[in-house]
Order: structure tokens, then C-alpha cells, then sequence
């Protein structure tokens, strides 16, 4: 059979422009000889939806939505991912669904049996599960039908112990299919992308029918979906590959032999490419979708900032970013240098603007209440916070987004400035630990020089004192992000640290830091997401609590 693959950027809620993406990708593969369309999880209304399905007229619009959907589709036949009603009265008042639509209207409709719960999902807050896998037969053929999770059961993935019973695929091995159909929104995470191959790979051997995947692409929130749909046939032998982080329209023929060009060269690519275009993508979307054309960011001559004006300049084009040094009198030339001439590279404006008499009035007033109290990180976090009252006074005037530029290793163990340099309206590189920051910087320079030498190569620091360091407060890096992993990534407790052979003083320490600075985290932007844990929606620890471990 020849599939449409209509790997498609959603919106969360633009069931206009959603529709219109729907029909233009219909038509355009109908012309090109499809002779069935496939469209990602949820794509009438875009994923994740979240809450929106509880405002009273949200579904009934998605419903009609999906009628004028129907009403244009003819004698090639489209599968839709939408939310429809629970009509029973019983459970979740909706489920979701794939909608099978032939000649005008919805002739079936498949519903998902497995329904996520964990990281940063929570679909069993809205929808009612289905209790098994639908089979449409359409001139003959024998389709199943499953939507995303419903595939993720093989026994090699931790979370099939979360469903019980006989899985969707196990389910569907007896009904002697001749393809199936996986409609997705799975977001990425570096390291996923060969998992899910494999999954798609092995329910065709399983099921003995060619299988394909399709999954949505761009930015939602946090997350970031890759697309990479993907075609097997009944051996497991995959026939075709599909952009990552960018839509495309492509006919894939499941009776044929892969061709040139089958395997877009994106589809499997390297982790530092495939890290950075997560990331210009997740910006680019966060932006658009939420109106804004222009950014802005502080450009403080370190890494952290000089790698997220880098992303932006990507993301958004070198005209619409405007980088901002706000040196102090302890901030050094060559750090006022360096920021200057990462602007220049990239080709976007840059201002200066002094902080010394901000920070010298803030203190003079602060002055008769802090008589006779040493000097300590109250002052140095003022500089920090005038800083943030600078940049967002720029951002309300202009329009502009600003973007915040702290790493995970930073926000982890709270080596920021709440007020100051967390404010902005996205983190771009909260889920990026600061020894990826360096690979991620080393790889822009892989063919010139982009972001200065020095910028890389000298010590890092927040430089809120004379001579700081960045290590006068952290462990190394290396250090630090391998501690971080462990423990909150993978939830390992400090008895198990301890165990892997790091010093019971640091992981005592880090563990602390990281635990006190709940608070912080909570009320940062929220981050782009490219690890398989980000803080944020996806973990949800409490900010007042006492347990050690």
C-alpha cells in the first residue's frame, strides 16, 4: 500500500490553523499517489492539550473540527489523531482517538489502551483507556491501529510494568493484520531515537505485517517532538526515514524496496547535531507560537550565554536577536571582549549598558540596614538582580523574548539568582548539564570559530566577586553532572553515590544543594526538554520536605 506520512507541526489548541495543515498535507499527498494518509497523535487539536480539554466548548469544537476534516476528505481515505467524548457517562469523559474518515465522514474510530502516567505525562487524567486495539478493513486490507504508547511494551522498557493484562500488540498477533498503523506525539530525548526503531521493528516481526510510525514534529512548552516517522516492512526491514525536528510530507510504498533518498539524512544523526537542532527548534516554536518574533539575551562573555545567543541567533535569524553586556566593576575586560565579539561573529546587535551606579545606589540605600554586617552574597546578588530589572524593562518595551541562559548543573544546585539572572520567559538550556554546554560549543566551532576561544577555554565563573570561580563553590564539572545524573536522574540516594566511589563530602553537599533549591525551580522559566528527566513538569518533588535518604 502507498502511505501518506503527514509528519506535522501542530499548534495546542489552533483547531484552525491545525485543520487547514490537515487538508493542504491530504491534498498534497493524495497528488502524489497516496492511497492512504497517516496524521499524527491528537493532530486536530495538537499535543499535549492538558487542561484545555476541561474548558466546557474545547472538545465539542475539536469534534466539530474534525467533521469539516471528514466532510473534505474523498475516495483516499485519512487516519486522524483527535480527542473524542466518552459517551458512556462512565470514567474519563474523553478518549483519544484516531479517527478513520472515507468519503466525507468518520467510518471508525480507534481509541488508545495505554494511557501514561509518568515523567511528563498524565493522559489518565482525561482519557477513559480502551480495552483493546481496533482493526479497519478498508478493500481488503486488514489495518491495526494503535496510538503511541500503545507500542511501548516491549519487555526491554521499564514502564510496560505500569499496565497489566494483555498488551495492544499481543492483542492484535491474533487478528491477522496486513499493516499496522502507529499515530503518534512522542517527544524526544536524546538516546530515543534507536528505541523506537527498534519497537516499530520488532512488532512487525511480531505481527508479520509491515508497520508504520508516524509521529508529530516541533515544540510545545517544554517539549520537543522530532518526527522521524518511520516505514518497516513485514521482516522488520525499515523502508523509509523521515526528517528530524522538521515537517514533511512523504508517500512511502510498504510493498517496495527502499530508494534512493528513502533515509532523510537527519533521520539518524550524530548527538551534538541532533541536541543543537532540538534545541533551535524547541526556541524557534516557543517563540513563534507564542507571538513573539525577537529575543533578547545577556551576554555575560561565558559559555552559558554565548551558547544560547547562538541557538537564538538560529532559531529566530541574527536580525531579530539583541545581546546585552551589563558589566559592573568586577566584571573583566576580557569577559566585556569576549561578549562583544561573539556578537560580531554572529552578526547580531549588541548594547552595553553599566550597572556600577545602579548597584552603587542600591547599596547606599540598603546601607543604614546593613550597617555592620560583613559583605556577603546579599551584595553580590545584586548586581545579578539589577541585571534581570534591566532586561526585562528591555523586553517589555521591545517586545522582545528574553531568553535566561542557566545550564542544569546551575538550576540543579542553585547556582543562580532568583529575580536576577532566572528571569526571562524561557530557560533554553536548563536541560543541558554544563559539560554538554562545552561539547555543544565545541561542535558549533567545528568548521570556524563562532564562539570565542576564550570563552571556552577560560575558568568559569559568575563573576559577582573579585577573582570567583565557579569552582569555589562546585566540584568540577565532570564531577558534578555525573553526581547529578545519578541522583536525579536516576534517583539514586546518597548511600548509592557514595558506593560508585564519589566523596561522601561533595555528595553530601550537592545532594543538599540540590534539594534546598526546589524553590527556585519552581519559579523559573519553564526549559526546553532533552533529557529523559527535566525539571519541571516532569518531576514533581515537593519544596517543603525532610527526607534525606
Amino acid at each position: 500500500m502507498r502511505l501518506g506520512l503527514a509528519q506535522l507541526n501542530p499548534i495546542v489548541g489552533d483547531l484552525a490553523g491545525n485543520r487547514r495543515r490537515i487538508l493542504e498535507a491530504y491534498a498534497s499527498l493524495v497528488a502524489q499517489g497516496a492511497e492512504l494518509v497517516v496524521f499524527p497523535e491528537l493532530a486536530v487539536c495538537g499535543y499535549p492539550p492538558r487542561d484545555l480539554l476541561f474548558k466546557r466548548r474545547f472538545v465539542p469544537d475539536i469534534v466539530e473540527s474534525l467533521a469539516q476534516i471528514a466532510a473534505a476528505v474523498g475516495d483516499v481515505p485519512a487516519l486522524i489523531g483527535t480527542v473524542e467524548l466518552n459517551p458512556t457517562g462512565q470514567g474519563r469523559p474523553f478518549y483519544n482517538s484516531a479517527a478513520f474518515c472515507h468519503r466525507g465522514k468518520v467510518t471508525a474510530t480507534a481509541r488508545k489502551c495505554l494511557l501514561p502516567t509518568y515523567d511528563v505525562f498524565d493522559e489518565d487524567r482525561y482519557f477513559e483507556p480502551a480495552t483493546a486495539p481496533t482493526v479497519v478493513v478498508h478493500n481488503g486490507v486488514r489495518i491495526g491501529i494503535t496510538i503511541c504508547e500503545d507500542i511501548w511494551t516491549h519487555p526491554m522498557i521499564s514502564t510496560r510494568r505500569l499496565y497489566s493484562g494483555q498488551m495492544p500488540l499481543e492483542q492484535l498477533t491474533t487478528q491477522k493484520c496486513d499493516l499496522m498503523l502507529n499515530v503518534s506525539a512522542s517527544p524526544w530525548h536524546h538516546d530515543k531515537e534507536n528505541l523506537r526503531q527498534k519497537l516499530v521493528i520488532d512488532a512487525a516481526k511480531s505481527l508479520g505485517c509491515p508497520v508504520a510510525y508516524v509521529n508529530t514534529v516541533g515544540g510545545n512548552d517544554e517539549l520537543i517532538f522530532d518526527g522521524r516517522s518511520h516505514v518497516c516492512d513485514a521482516t522488520g526491514k525499515l523502508l523509509a526515514g523521515l526528517a528530524s525536528f522538521a515537517e514533511e510530507l512523504r508517500v512511502v510504498d510498504t510493498a517496495a524496496a527502499p530508494k534512493a533518498g528513502a533515509f532523510v539524512p537527519s533521520f539518524d544523526q550524530a548527538e551534538m547535531p541532533d541536541m543543537y537542532a532540538a534545541l533551535v527548534l524547541g526556541l524557534r516554536d516557543y517563540a513563534h507560537k507564542s507571538g513573539f518574533q525577537r529575543a533578547l539575551v545577556a551576554l555575560s562573555g561565558g559559555i552559558d550565554s554565548a551558547l544560547v545567543a547562538v541557538i537564538a541567533a538560529d532559531a529566530l535569524g541574527q536580525e531579530n536577536i539583541v545581546g546585552v553586556s551589563l558589566p559592573s566593576t568586577i566584571s573583566s575586560q576580557h569577559s566585556r571582549d569576549d561578549a562583544r565579539i561573539l556578537a560580531e561573529n554572529l552578526g547580531i546587535r549588541f548594547e552595553t549598558i553599566t550597572i556600577a551606579d545602579a548597584v552603587a545606589a542600591t547599596e547606599h540605600s540598603l546601607g543604614p540596614l546593613f550597617t555592620g554586617r560583613p559583605r556577603d552574597v546579599a551584595e553580590e546578588n545584586i548586581q545579578a538582580r539589577i541585571r534581570g530589572v534591566l532586561m526585562m524593562a528591555l523586553s517589555n518595551k521591545f517586545g522582545s523574548l528574553l531568553l535566561t541562559t542557566g545550564n542544569k548543573s546551575e538550576v540543579a544546585v542553585g547556582y543562580c539568582t532568583l529575580y536576577g539572572d532566572m528571569c526571562g520567559g524561557l530557560a533554553v538550556i536548563s536541560d543541558v548539564f554544563k559539560t554538554q554546554v562545552y561539547a555543544l560549543s565545541r561542535w558549533i566551532n567545528r568548521e570556524k570559530e563562532i564562539i570565542p576561544r576564550n570563552t571556552i577555554d577560560k575558568a568559569p565563573s559568575a563573576e559577582l566577586r573579585p577573582g570567583q570561580t565557579d569552582q569555589d563553590s562546585l566540584p568540577p564539572y565532570d564531577m558534578l553532572d555525573a553526581l547529578l545524573h545519578g541522583y536525579v536522574e536516576e534517583g539514586l540516594s546518597r548511600r548509592d553515590l557514595v558506593a560508585q566511589g564519589f566523596p561522601e563530602a561533595v555528595v553530601s553537599d550537592v545532594v543538599r544543594k540540590v534539594d534546598l533549591n526546589e524553590y527556585k525551580r519552581k519559579q523559573a522559566a519553564p526549559g526546553l526538554k532533552i533529557t529523559p528527566l527535566a525539571f519541571g513538569v516532569g518531576r514533581r518533588i515537593p519544596i517543603v520536605q525532610k527526607y534525606v535518604g
